[in-house]
């Protein structure tokens, strides 16, 4: 039987719970947003290997202790199935992304990685037998049309065709991880599963970035770029984003994929005085439209 005083505690909680989400998708936006910026300012500087491999071994530690929590539902016959996933949905979309960094603004990385959604519905269709309905289907050659104009684009008379190439593979990768985190290691703790995708990338990545680690020395604004992208956009990011899943479910989680390319064209533009060109801008549109298309019910 529940007092007043007891219904009272539960509305509050519920008020408390109607401002606390959007917030938290916001600020997930943000801060999903602004890995972009902290690329453009680190890679070329670092390189993109040594780059990712900071990111990478950033973000595990910051999640270790969620693995070792969860540490006896990992055997070792699980590993090489980590390192496989942790492979293709970490280090080398990660790579990618940092080399277009190198290439063109952050804005250009930002929105071709909305694709993702998309990704991963054609590849659950192609590869895993899922549906994918006339819906889907339109929204990704809607999408396809959306990362050709982004790509056709040109920023300071310089063009970003292969930039954006290299967006879209990685959006095209992490599509690849998802379906395989979805089949292979469901049931398991979001965050420990996190952590060993993560520091598997880490140790697989390790010889190359020792091998091409930077000869002269690193400013110190890219120190702090990269140890902002791994602490914050990979480590504290991918546990805000599992609060969100278990408390609003995935799907609702999922909104926050139109606020970062927002987010990721404001903070160029804001921090680093990157131009939003009109093909930015329409091709943003054209994807983000798609994305929002493909997930009406």
């Amino acid at each position: 039987m529940q007092t007043p005083d007891s219904s009272c505690l539960q509305l509050q909680a519920g008020h408390a719970r109607d401002w606390q989400t959007p917030v938290e998708l916001a600020l997930l936006g943000a801060i999903w947003g602004a890995s972009f910026l902290f690329m453009r300012v680190a890679a070329n500087d670092f390189g993109p290997v040594p780059l990712v491999e900071l990111r990478l071994g950033l973000g595990a530690l910051v999640l270790l202790p969620f693995l070792w929590r969860a540490r006896a539902l990992f055997p070792p016959r699980a590993w090489p199935k980590l390192a496989l996933i942790g492979l293709v949905n970490s280090a080398l979309p990660f790579l990618l992304f940092a080399w277009a960094a190198q290439r063109a603004p952050a804005g250009i990385g930002a929105i071709a990685n909305a694709m993702t959604v998309l990704f991963t519905a054609l590849v659950g269709h192609l590869f895993f037998g899922e549906r994918i309905g006339g819906r889907r289907a339109l929204a990704l050659m809607a999408g396809f049309a959306g990362v050709v104009v982004l790509a056709s684009g040109k920023v300071a008379g310089m063009s970003v065709g292969w930039a954006v190439v290299a967006g879209a593979t990685a959006s095209l990768l992490y599509g690849f991880g998802i379906n395989l985190v979805r089949r292979h290691l469901t049931g398991l703790p979001a965050a420990a599963v996190a952590a060993a995708t993560l520091g598997s990338g880490a140790v697989l990545l390790a010889p190359l970035a020792v091998a091409s680690w930077p000869s002269q020395p690193v400013p110190a604004a890219s120190w702090l770029s990269a140890a902002m992208l791994g602490v914050l956009c990979t480590g504290i990011a991918f546990v805000m984003s599992y609060r969100l899943i278990a408390r609003i479910g995935a799907s609702r989680a999922s909104t926050v994929t139109y606020l970062i390319p927002l987010f990721g064209v404001a903070w160029a533009w804001l921090l680093l005085d990157e131009p939003l060109t009109w093909t930015m801008a329409l091709a943003g549109v054209i994807i983000l439209g798609s994305v929002a298309f493909s997930q009406r019910r």
